[in-house]
């Protein structure tokens, strides 16, 4: 099996944490165009052919003004109660998957 054996540490690529060269130039680049883009978007999100130019521009300008929208995910919490407060029909249904030893 090639690769460095299991408990070395790692010799080579960037340090943990240090800023990769690459990605911050590009990120230089791109803000020096930015206040362009964001005035570009307010002119499509205004002024834009179609309704779908204009609603994507509003939202690409609301997700870098406020941030994207947060997904909403239902979930449902089920508290189940102590067995004390169990009917016997309740325990039976809960009990109904063991099998017993004495059958």
């Amino acid at each position: 099996m090639a690769g460095r054996k299991v408990g070395t540490p790692k010799t080579g690529g960037r340090r943990k944490g240090s800023v990769n060269k690459i990605t911050a130039e590009i990120r230089s680049l791109a803000q020096q165009h930015g206040a362009t883009v964001i005035e570009h978007l307010a002119h499509l999100a205004l002024h834009g052919e179609t309704e779908q130019v204009q609603v994507a521009a509003c939202k690409e300008i609301l997700d870098r003004g406020y941030g994207k929208s947060l997904t909403p995910v239902a979930a449902s919490i089920m508290t189940p109660k102590s067995l004390k407060e169990m009917s016997d029909d309740e325990l039976s249904a809960l009990l109904g998957g063991i099998d017993s030893e004495d059958e």
